[in-house]
């Protein structure tokens, strides 16, 4: 069963982009976003989409418009991940046959990303959210919809955060910054992992996370 832990690589470089990504895969990541303003985006999101194909699920991070959606297939990704709820950007992904998953932060925006089509809602910044909110705005979100807390999770929280019933989580900083090696990637993803995973058995979620 795959774990619900999106890699944000902002920064990365395509010359890194493989490397980088063989060794998410290898730690036990298999969900890899490109945000947009990371340098030749699309050219990353092409390597990795054709060296690890059948192996992660690609996409791009920061989409901000359709005309990035559109960019991002040609590219090969597989997800489409937002800061924000824009209708069009979720319509057109859905179109194109990729995964929506928009920023949300208030129980409007969750509802109108939902009646837009996304298949799961990024909870961002998550940490003005905390996972007490996310209980709240939980109790009237339909049962088995998706979300994943971004911006000031890690290890520290996780089990809060999946006491409150989140489904999974985008790192970035704590994982992947402009400059780290592939060596320093790997080590921090397996680390990220095995908190994942003890966090998983803790918390006894493991029937909500999937």
């Amino acid at each position: 069963m795959p774990r619900e832990i999106i890699a944000i690589l902002r920064g990365v470089r395509p010359e890194e982009a493989q490397l980088i990504g063989r060794g998410l895969v290898d730690a036990g990541i298999s969900i890899i976003e490109v945000p947009m303003n990371s340098p030749k985006a699309l050219e990353s999101i092409k390597i990795l989409s054709d060296t690890l194909q059948g192996e992660a699920q690609i996409g791009a991070g920061t989409v901000l418009n359709v005309t990035q959606v559109h960019d991002v297939t040609v590219a090969g990704g597989q997800l489409i991940v937002s800061p924000d709820t824009v209708p069009d950007v979720i319509a057109a992904t859905k179109d194109a046959g990729l995964a929506s998953y928009p920023g949300v932060a208030t129980p409007s925006e969750c509802f109108t990303a939902l009646r837009s089509g996304a298949d799961g809602l990024k909870l961002f910044p998550s940490f003005l959210i905390g996972p007490d909110g996310l209980s709240a705005i939980s109790s009237v979100l339909p049962g088995g919809t998706k979300t994943y807390a971004v911006g000031g999770v890690g290890p520290d929280n996780f089990v809060d955060w999946m006491h409150a019933g989140v489904s999974g989580f985008g790192i970035g900083s704590s994982l992947y910054k402009a400059g780290f090696s592939v060596n320093d990637v790997e080590l921090k993803a397996k680390a990220i992992v095995s908190a994942y995973d003890s966090s998983l058995i803790a918390t006894d979620q493991s029937g909500k996370i999937s």
